[in-house]
Protein backbone atom coordinates (compact mmCIF):
# COMPACT_ATOMS: atom_id res chain seq x y z
CA UNK A 1 0.00 0.00 0.00
CA UNK A 2 1.59 3.38 -0.85
CA UNK A 3 1.58 6.40 1.61
CA UNK A 4 -1.00 9.28 0.31
CA UNK A 5 -0.78 13.07 1.49
CA UNK A 6 -2.81 12.56 4.28
CA UNK A 7 -0.77 10.33 6.36
CA UNK A 8 1.81 13.29 6.46
CA UNK A 9 -0.41 14.55 9.44
CA UNK A 10 -0.41 11.68 11.04
CA UNK A 11 3.41 11.03 11.15
CA UNK A 12 4.22 14.53 12.11
CA UNK A 13 1.74 13.43 15.51
CA UNK A 14 3.84 10.47 15.94
CA UNK A 15 6.76 12.33 15.95
CA UNK A 16 5.31 14.46 18.74
CA UNK A 17 3.70 11.73 20.54
CA UNK A 18 7.22 10.20 20.72
CA UNK A 19 8.92 13.05 22.13
CA UNK A 20 6.13 13.43 24.65
CA UNK A 21 6.51 9.36 25.83
CA UNK A 22 10.15 10.79 26.64
CA UNK A 23 9.42 13.21 28.22
CA UNK A 24 10.60 16.33 26.12
CA UNK A 25 9.96 19.85 26.81
CA UNK A 26 7.51 22.01 24.42
CA UNK A 27 10.34 23.39 22.76
CA UNK A 28 12.12 19.81 22.21
CA UNK A 29 8.75 18.59 20.97
CA UNK A 30 8.44 21.66 18.86
CA UNK A 31 12.39 20.54 17.24
CA UNK A 32 11.43 17.02 16.50
CA UNK A 33 8.23 17.87 14.98
CA UNK A 34 10.32 20.81 12.61
CA UNK A 35 12.76 18.03 11.58
CA UNK A 36 10.38 15.78 11.03
CA UNK A 37 8.47 18.25 8.57
CA UNK A 38 11.80 18.59 6.90
CA UNK A 39 12.60 14.64 6.28
CA UNK A 40 8.80 13.90 5.42
CA UNK A 41 9.64 17.09 2.57
CA UNK A 42 11.35 14.62 0.36
CA UNK A 43 9.87 11.16 1.04
CA UNK A 44 8.72 8.89 -2.40
CA UNK A 45 4.49 8.39 -1.68
CA UNK A 46 5.16 5.43 -3.63
CA UNK A 47 6.65 3.70 -0.65
CA UNK A 48 5.05 1.77 2.37
CA UNK A 49 4.08 4.27 5.13
CA UNK A 50 5.49 1.74 7.89
CA UNK A 51 8.42 1.91 5.52
CA UNK A 52 8.82 6.00 6.25
CA UNK A 53 7.61 5.61 9.70
CA UNK A 54 10.46 3.47 10.59
CA UNK A 55 13.11 5.54 9.00
CA UNK A 56 11.20 8.33 10.67
CA UNK A 57 11.37 6.95 13.73
CA UNK A 58 15.30 6.27 13.62
CA UNK A 59 15.66 10.12 13.52
CA UNK A 60 13.72 10.91 16.13
CA UNK A 61 15.24 8.05 18.75
CA UNK A 62 18.54 9.86 17.68
CA UNK A 63 17.70 13.13 18.02
CA UNK A 64 15.80 12.51 21.59
CA UNK A 65 19.03 9.84 22.80
CA UNK A 66 16.60 7.63 23.68
CA UNK A 67 16.00 4.08 22.27
CA UNK A 68 12.51 3.72 23.38
CA UNK A 69 10.39 6.85 23.97
CA UNK A 70 7.37 4.40 24.14
CA UNK A 71 8.94 1.98 26.97
CA UNK A 72 6.62 3.16 30.01
CA UNK A 73 3.29 2.88 27.90
CA UNK A 74 4.12 -0.02 26.41
CA UNK A 75 4.77 -1.71 30.44
CA UNK A 76 1.53 -0.58 30.99
CA UNK A 77 -0.93 -1.60 28.33
CA UNK A 78 0.70 -4.95 28.84
CA UNK A 79 0.14 -5.08 32.49
CA UNK A 80 -3.84 -3.97 31.84
CA UNK A 81 -3.71 -6.36 29.31
CA UNK A 82 -2.94 -9.31 31.84
CA UNK A 83 -4.91 -7.95 33.94
CA UNK A 84 -8.29 -8.38 31.49
CA UNK A 85 -6.96 -12.20 30.55
CA UNK A 86 -9.10 -13.92 32.94
CA UNK A 87 -12.17 -12.33 32.19
CA UNK A 88 -11.51 -12.69 28.08
CA UNK A 89 -11.05 -16.37 28.82
CA UNK A 90 -14.46 -16.65 30.56
CA UNK A 91 -16.06 -14.35 27.68
CA UNK A 92 -15.19 -16.97 25.37
CA UNK A 93 -16.29 -20.10 27.81
CA UNK A 94 -19.36 -18.83 27.57
CA UNK A 95 -19.57 -18.32 23.62
CA UNK A 96 -21.30 -19.87 21.45
CA UNK A 97 -18.57 -20.26 18.91
CA UNK A 98 -15.50 -20.47 21.07
CA UNK A 99 -13.22 -19.77 17.98
CA UNK A 100 -15.41 -16.51 16.26
CA UNK A 101 -15.19 -14.89 19.96
CA UNK A 102 -11.58 -15.19 20.91
CA UNK A 103 -11.04 -14.04 17.13
CA UNK A 104 -13.05 -10.75 18.02
CA UNK A 105 -11.19 -10.71 21.39
CA UNK A 106 -7.96 -10.81 18.99
CA UNK A 107 -9.49 -8.04 16.78
CA UNK A 108 -10.44 -5.51 19.85
CA UNK A 109 -6.65 -6.28 20.85
CA UNK A 110 -6.05 -4.14 18.05
CA UNK A 111 -7.45 -0.68 19.03
CA UNK A 112 -3.79 -0.16 21.45
CA UNK A 113 -1.91 1.05 18.69
CA UNK A 114 0.08 4.25 19.56
CA UNK A 115 0.87 4.54 15.85
CA UNK A 116 -2.30 4.83 14.53
CA UNK A 117 -4.25 6.24 17.23
CA UNK A 118 -4.09 8.22 20.90
CA UNK A 119 -6.95 7.82 22.58
CA UNK A 120 -9.06 4.62 22.67
CA UNK A 121 -11.54 3.32 25.87
CA UNK A 122 -10.24 -0.77 26.02
CA UNK A 123 -13.11 -1.87 27.86
CA UNK A 124 -15.91 -0.29 25.36
CA UNK A 125 -13.26 -1.20 22.30
CA UNK A 126 -13.73 -4.63 23.44
CA UNK A 127 -17.54 -4.69 24.01
CA UNK A 128 -18.06 -2.96 20.86
CA UNK A 129 -16.08 -5.40 18.35
CA UNK A 130 -17.69 -8.57 20.38
CA UNK A 131 -20.86 -7.60 18.65
CA UNK A 132 -19.83 -5.79 15.35
CA UNK A 133 -20.34 -6.96 12.23
CA UNK A 134 -17.58 -7.21 10.23
CA UNK A 135 -16.81 -5.07 7.12
CA UNK A 136 -15.21 -8.05 5.63
CA UNK A 137 -15.59 -11.11 7.07
CA UNK A 138 -13.99 -14.47 5.34
CA UNK A 139 -14.41 -16.55 7.99
CA UNK A 140 -15.65 -19.40 6.16
CA UNK A 141 -12.60 -19.23 4.52
CA UNK A 142 -10.45 -18.99 7.47
CA UNK A 143 -11.94 -21.94 9.15
CA UNK A 144 -11.25 -24.26 5.60
CA UNK A 145 -7.86 -22.98 5.84
CA UNK A 146 -7.17 -24.14 9.67
CA UNK A 147 -8.52 -27.57 8.94
CA UNK A 148 -6.06 -28.33 5.73
CA UNK A 149 -2.88 -26.43 7.60
CA UNK A 150 -1.57 -26.94 11.01
CA UNK A 151 1.60 -25.13 10.94
CA UNK A 152 0.66 -21.11 11.20
CA UNK A 153 2.79 -17.96 11.14
CA UNK A 154 1.28 -15.70 13.35
CA UNK A 155 2.30 -11.94 13.07
CA UNK A 156 1.73 -10.18 16.24
CA UNK A 157 1.45 -6.22 16.45
CA UNK A 158 1.45 -4.17 19.27
CA UNK A 159 2.14 -4.51 23.05
CA UNK A 160 -0.71 -5.31 25.52
CA UNK A 161 -2.63 -6.72 22.31
CA UNK A 162 -0.19 -9.64 22.52
CA UNK A 163 -2.38 -10.82 25.30
CA UNK A 164 -5.15 -11.17 23.88
CA UNK A 165 -3.32 -12.76 20.65
CA UNK A 166 -2.60 -15.51 23.48
CA UNK A 167 -6.26 -15.71 24.47
CA UNK A 168 -6.89 -16.59 20.54
CA UNK A 169 -4.02 -18.55 19.83
CA UNK A 170 -4.98 -20.83 22.73
CA UNK A 171 -8.49 -21.60 21.14
CA UNK A 172 -7.06 -22.17 17.64
CA UNK A 173 -4.85 -24.67 19.35
CA UNK A 174 -7.11 -26.53 21.12
CA UNK A 175 -9.97 -26.18 18.55
CA UNK A 176 -7.79 -27.39 15.56
CA UNK A 177 -4.50 -28.48 17.21
CA UNK A 178 -2.73 -25.56 15.28
CA UNK A 179 1.33 -24.96 16.16
CA UNK A 180 2.07 -22.04 16.12
CA UNK A 181 4.92 -19.45 15.35
CA UNK A 182 4.45 -15.92 16.39
CA UNK A 183 6.71 -13.20 15.25
CA UNK A 184 7.85 -9.87 16.82
CA UNK A 185 9.57 -6.89 15.80
CA UNK A 186 13.57 -7.47 16.33
CA UNK A 187 13.90 -4.27 18.81
CA UNK A 188 11.42 -1.51 19.97
CA UNK A 189 9.58 0.53 17.27
CA UNK A 190 6.70 2.73 18.75
CA UNK A 191 4.61 0.48 20.86
CA UNK A 192 5.31 -2.55 18.41
CA UNK A 193 6.03 -5.92 20.42
CA UNK A 194 9.45 -7.53 21.13
CA UNK A 195 10.25 -10.87 22.34
CA UNK A 196 10.63 -9.76 25.84
CA UNK A 197 6.96 -8.00 25.97
CA UNK A 198 5.69 -11.71 24.33
CA UNK A 199 7.14 -13.37 26.99
CA UNK A 200 6.21 -11.32 29.51
CA UNK A 201 2.27 -12.34 28.17
CA UNK A 202 2.99 -15.69 28.36
CA UNK A 203 2.92 -16.59 25.14
CA UNK A 204 5.88 -18.45 25.42
CA UNK A 205 4.31 -21.26 27.09
CA UNK A 206 1.95 -21.81 23.77
CA UNK A 207 4.14 -20.85 21.27
CA UNK A 208 7.58 -20.56 19.50
CA UNK A 209 8.69 -16.87 19.27
CA UNK A 210 10.60 -15.96 16.51
CA UNK A 211 11.87 -12.17 15.31
CA UNK A 212 10.98 -10.73 12.13
CA UNK A 213 15.02 -9.45 12.14
CA UNK A 214 13.42 -6.17 11.55
CA UNK A 215 12.23 -2.60 13.83
CA UNK A 216 9.54 -1.17 11.17
CA UNK A 217 6.02 -0.71 11.90
CA UNK A 218 4.40 -3.77 10.03
CA UNK A 219 6.23 -6.29 8.34
CA UNK A 220 9.15 -4.38 5.82
CA UNK A 221 10.30 -7.39 3.93
CA UNK A 222 13.15 -5.25 2.52
CA UNK A 223 14.37 -5.22 6.63
CA UNK A 224 13.51 -8.07 7.74
CA UNK A 225 16.23 -11.17 8.05
CA UNK A 226 16.98 -14.05 5.91
CA UNK A 227 16.02 -16.43 8.90
CA UNK A 228 12.21 -14.81 8.70
CA UNK A 229 12.24 -14.47 5.29
CA UNK A 230 12.44 -18.23 4.61
CA UNK A 231 10.07 -18.90 7.47
CA UNK A 232 7.67 -16.27 6.03
CA UNK A 233 8.29 -17.68 1.71
CA UNK A 234 7.45 -21.26 2.95
CA UNK A 235 4.50 -20.37 4.77
CA UNK A 236 1.40 -21.91 3.56
CA UNK A 237 -1.03 -20.09 6.29
CA UNK A 238 -0.25 -16.57 7.78
CA UNK A 239 -2.36 -15.39 10.51
CA UNK A 240 -1.31 -10.88 10.05
CA UNK A 241 -2.70 -8.64 13.21
CA UNK A 242 -2.68 -4.95 12.95
CA UNK A 243 -3.17 -2.20 10.31
CA UNK A 244 0.54 -1.66 9.89
CA UNK A 245 1.20 -5.07 8.55
CA UNK A 246 -2.23 -4.59 6.32
CA UNK A 247 -0.64 -1.69 5.04
CA UNK A 248 3.15 -3.83 3.88
CA UNK A 249 1.56 -7.23 2.89
CA UNK A 250 -1.66 -6.27 1.70
CA UNK A 251 -0.21 -6.44 -1.98
CA UNK A 252 1.86 -9.84 -1.22
CA UNK A 253 0.80 -13.11 -2.95
CA UNK A 254 0.61 -14.94 -0.03
CA UNK A 255 -1.71 -16.97 2.37
CA UNK A 256 -2.50 -13.98 4.53
CA UNK A 257 -5.28 -13.80 6.73
CA UNK A 258 -6.05 -9.85 8.09
CA UNK A 259 -7.02 -9.35 11.17
CA UNK A 260 -7.64 -5.73 12.71
CA UNK A 261 -9.69 -2.68 13.03
CA UNK A 262 -9.64 -0.11 10.56
CA UNK A 263 -8.28 3.24 12.13
CA UNK A 264 -7.55 5.62 10.13
CA UNK A 265 -9.57 7.16 6.69
CA UNK A 266 -6.76 6.23 4.35
CA UNK A 267 -7.17 2.83 4.77
CA UNK A 268 -11.02 2.98 5.17
CA UNK A 269 -11.01 4.58 1.86
CA UNK A 270 -8.64 1.72 0.41
CA UNK A 271 -11.19 -0.57 1.40
CA UNK A 272 -13.78 1.08 0.22
CA UNK A 273 -15.48 0.29 4.22
CA UNK A 274 -16.07 2.91 7.05
CA UNK A 275 -13.38 4.37 9.88
CA UNK A 276 -13.77 1.83 12.63
CA UNK A 277 -14.50 -1.27 10.66
CA UNK A 278 -13.61 -4.78 11.48
CA UNK A 279 -12.11 -7.11 9.02
CA UNK A 280 -10.82 -10.52 8.65
CA UNK A 281 -9.61 -10.57 5.00
CA UNK A 282 -8.27 -13.13 3.13
CA UNK A 283 -5.55 -11.67 0.81
CA UNK A 284 -6.69 -12.68 -2.54
CA UNK A 285 -4.31 -11.06 -4.78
Amino acid sequence: MKTFPECIPCFIRQSIQAAKFAGASDQEQKKIADRTEEYLKDIDLNQLPPKISRNMHVEIRRLLNNSDPYKSIKEKYNNIALSMYDELKEKIKKSKDRLLTSLRIAIAGNVIDFGAQIEFELDQDINEVLTKDFAIFHYERFKDALKKEKQILYLGDNTGEIVFDRVFIKELKEIYNSEIIYAVKESPIINDATKEDAVFAGLDKITEIVSTGCNSPGIVLDFCSKRFLELYNNSKLIISKGQGNFETLEQEKMPIFFLFKVKCNVVAEYLGVPKESVILLKNVR
